[in-house]
């Protein structure tokens, strides 16, 4: 296999394992959004079986004694959950396996990069601590704090394939137009990947106020969680203002001054997309009394953002690497290296 088709591959397998670990925050946040969590009490196997149980009947009579004997306070069977939550398991492993592909097909850039091979190295340890991570949240009875880790880890393994996947591509990055960006892009970038983070963490602890309210009304009257929820929620909605124009004048630097085929005019448009549609779900959430589906896709999309601000940010950096050698750089094809 010639270098070519081998940079090729590693780029398709990385990118593949980008997609599923989004699809694994989806699906994660969906299994919060229907209290799934608990599903399955105990890990890595389900109510003590490898392949988890259809029914009630196929438990030990006294099976809820049992797991709260062990400090599981959720122990009553529902087999909705219990799937729920069991096929969620199922993603985290096939994640394993792409991300253990991605770290042998890294191996070719061993004496031409290393740090791609590193990275991806790093990513799959951080994999393997991250299932490690979800065994404690199990264990933990979905520990506020404990889920709030869980969360930033996803968005490091995302940060950690992207960046392996777009190093592994950088000397393909066109620098056209990138010397014509303010000086001051850079620290805006770093800046806005801050703030998604920390509003990402805020939004988990709204999420997190929202449940106990939710468990102490029995899950009804949902027109009276927002009014009960904390101070929280409104620095949240507040901070997103914030967000939203600095995020937005990124896309504007983008959008006016690199060219039309460009992969970052490309990718600004794509974060402003996302950025609208976070917004109309967290506007739903507000108005429409936290309606289910609204909370796992408004997690998704912060989620999206995230990837892109970083994508853009590592891209930029590669241009401007590019920019002070020879022209090498041709445009990066869009169609096989976003990772949105």
């Amino acid at each position: 296999m010639n270098n070519t088709s081998q940079v090729k591959k590693f780029r398709a397998i990385g990118l593949l394992t980008v997609f599923a670990v989004y699809l694994l925050i989806l699906v994660g946040g969906a299994v919060r959004a229907t209290g799934s969590g608990m599903g399955c009490p105990d890990w890595p196997t389900c109510f003590g079986q490898w392949i988890p149980p259809v029914s009630e009947q196929q438990l030990p009579d006294n099976y809820q004694q049992i797991y709260a004997d062990r400090g599981y306070a959720e122990t009553r069977f529902n087999v909705t959950k219990t799937w729920i939550e069991y096929l969620n398991r199922l993603l985290g492993v096939s994640i394993g396996l792409l991300i253990f592909a991605t770290m042998l097909s890294s191996r070719h850039f061993r004496r031409s990069d290393a740090v791609v091979t590193g990275v991806a190295v790093i990513a799959f340890f951080a994999v393997v601590f991250q299932g490690w991570l979800g065994s404690r949240v199990v264990a933990s009875n979905l520990q506020p704090g404990m889920i709030t880790v869980h969360m930033l880890m996803a968005q490091l393994i995302v940060a950690l394939l992207i960046y392996t996947v777009i190093r592994s591509q950088r000397d393909t990055v066109s620098s056209a137009g990138v010397t014509e960006l303010p000086p001051v892009f850079k620290t805006v970038a770093i800046a806005v990947m801050v703030m998604t983070l920390v509003q990402m963490v805020m939004g988990t602890q709204v999420r997190e106020s929202i449940d106990i309210i939710a468990r102490s009304l029995n899950h009804e009257s949902r027109e009276l969680w927002i009014e009960r929820i904390d101070l929280i929620f409104y620095v949240h909605r507040s901070f997103s203002s914030i967000i939203l124009f600095t995020n937005l004048w990124l896309v504007w630097k983008l959008w006016t001054i690199m060219p039309v085929s460009h992969v970052l005019r490309r990718l600004a448009a794509g974060l402003a997309v996302l950025l609208v549609m976070t917004i109309l779900l967290g506007v739903t959430m507000d108005r429409l009394h936290m309606p289910a589906f609204a909370q796992p896709l408004h997690l998704w999309f912060a989620s999206l953002i995230f990837g892109v601000q970083f994508s853009i940010f590592h891209l930029y950096r590669c241009a401007q690497h590019n920019s002070s050698g020879s022209n090498r750089g041709v445009t990066l094809d869009t169609s096989q290296t976003a990772p949105v």
